[in-house]
């Protein structure tokens, strides 16, 4: 319950609302308060899921929005849109494990169900715009990482907790989202961090970046990378177990399994109909 009070604190659990406008760009952080049990028991039923994160901030969203209309945005409701309802899949040979490592546990007889009990999920954020709508391809295309490290002026920075839930004490699973604007680009960082105790680490994480020449100008797309890191315990032997559960420390240390590279392309000035999805 202490992590979860600092996790409070760390990602401003006071209700707070930013935002930033930088060319034909509007950036939105809204944060507030934990979404209330009914609300969530009715979203649990509605996800045809047993249970949902502890802590999940239904209102809390990042939106990155043009102004003609379209953008995307990230929630924690259509995070966990992503996660499988219907069974472990892969995962349930860790389930089995974490329930033999805990076996005196009085929760370890309920942990595998057929859902996936640790949350994660694959989400990469949702498209918004009612009449344009950014369009998504694959690409070769990869962001430029070391020129994301020189230095440069931030404009704007936030981050966003979506949920997070202990797992009975006995690891954490939790997806938060931060930004932050540079005078000719903006860089955002999605992960979902996943950690069962004895067992296993995961990091899902999504990068977007969009460079532009000028406030006004740039490129006509932003880039998308998604990777998938994992690795069990039993493969960490010869890391420090303090860097379990530091996320920006153990990444490097885990096994890279999935790249995925799109290219988000802005809509022309033809109106493309079609409904908000997420990706």
């Amino acid at each position: 319950m202490l992590a979860n009070l600092s996790a409070m604190m760390a990602h401003g659990f006071k209700s707070s609302k930013q935002d930033f406008t930088f060319g034909p760009w509007q950036v939105t952080a809204a944060k507030t308060h934990i979404m209330k049990s009914k609300d969530i028991e009715r979203l649990a039923e509605e996800m045809n899921m047993p249970s949902l994160p502890e802590m999940l901030f239904g209102d809390n969203v990042l939106r990155i929005q043009h102004s003609d209309g379209y953008g995307i945005e990230f929630n924690a409701i259509d995070a966990l849109r992503r996660v499988n309802n219907l069974q472990d899949s892969v995962k349930v040979a860790c389930a089995q494990e974490w329930q033999e490592s805990r076996a005196d546990s009085e929760h370890s007889k309920e942990v595998v169900k057929r859902y996936d009990w640790t949350y994660t999920t694959d989400y990469k954020g949702t498209m918004i715009g009612d009449d344009l709508q950014i369009r998504v391809t694959e690409t070769l295309q990869r962001i430029n990482m070391e020129k994301l490290k020189a230095r440069e002026q931030i404009m704007f920075f936030d981050d966003v907790l979506l949920f997070e839930d202990e797992l009975h004490d006995h690891g954490v699973s939790m997806i938060s989202v931060k930004i932050r604007v540079m005078p000719t680009s903006f860089f955002l960082l999605l992960r979902f961090f996943l950690r069962v105790d004895g067992v296993m680490i995961r990091i899902n994480d999504t990068r977007l970046y969009h460079e532009a020449t000028s406030l006004q100008a740039g490129q006509n797309f932003m880039l998308r990378e998604f990777s998938t890191r994992e690795s069990n315990i039993s493969e960490l032997q010869n890391v420090p177990a303090a860097l379990y559960t530091d996320p920006n420390e153990i990444a490097q240390h885990l096994t890279l399994k999935l790249t995925e590279c799109e290219k988000l392309e802005f809509p022309l000035a033809d109106p493309q109909s079609g409904a908000t999805k997420a990706q």
